[in-house]
């Protein structure tokens, strides 16, 4: 949480910029001390205000808030390490998204795993026309997570997950597993 830092300097001094008839007196140094104490970190942020927008400098709180920015598919569960890694990558994942890539992006993005991904579209190039379409003739994906502790909750988050990164036609089933050990 930001707000006031004791013994935090001003860069900017107050006190300094005052005009010379002012120099010597103690009412206007002490008042314009207590408003540095007040600015000191607000200049603080300003001057470090790209850091802020960095996913890997800047806060925790403020990494939270730039996912919504962002429009990072997170919720507030992650680790920190995976939420900085989510809003890094968002620019990234709205470019690619709707497909397998970007799908399965999300999905390793979000819990840490690769995700096991099965659809019914393909591509063929063939040159004469009238060819025979590839794939199947409905559309389906299915994705499989396998985790090493799953819960409901993983089930649920995996579900909202695909359908807000899946392409919009495409129906959808989800699954979490228990990883198996070897």
């Amino acid at each position: 949480m930001r707000g006031s830092v004791d013994g935090l300097g001003s860069s900017a001094p107050l006190a300094d910029m005052l005009p010379a008839v002012f120099a010597e007196d103690d009412l206007a140094q002490r008042f314009v001390a207590g408003l540095d104490e007040v600015l000191a970190p607000l200049h603080n942020v300003l001057d470090c205000l790209d850091s802020y927008f960095s996913p890997a400098l800047a806060p925790a709180d403020f990494v939270r808030w730039l996912a919504d920015w962002v429009g990072a598919e997170v919720d507030d569960t992650e680790e920190e390490a995976l939420l900085r890694a989510a809003v890094a990558a968002a620019a990234r994942l709205h470019r690619i998204r709707g497909t397998r890539r970007g799908l399965a992006e999300a999905v390793r993005l979000a819990f840490g795993v690769e995700p096991e991904i099965s659809e019914s579209g393909a591509v063929a190039w063939d040159a004469r026309p009238l060819g025979p379409v590839p794939g199947e003739r409905r559309p389906r994906l299915h994705v499989t997570l396998a985790l090493p502790h799953p819960t409901p909750r993983d089930q649920h988050r995996l579900e909202a997950l695909v359908s807000a990164a899946r392409p919009a036609h495409m129906p959808c089933t989800v699954q979490v597993t228990a990883l198996e050990r070897t």
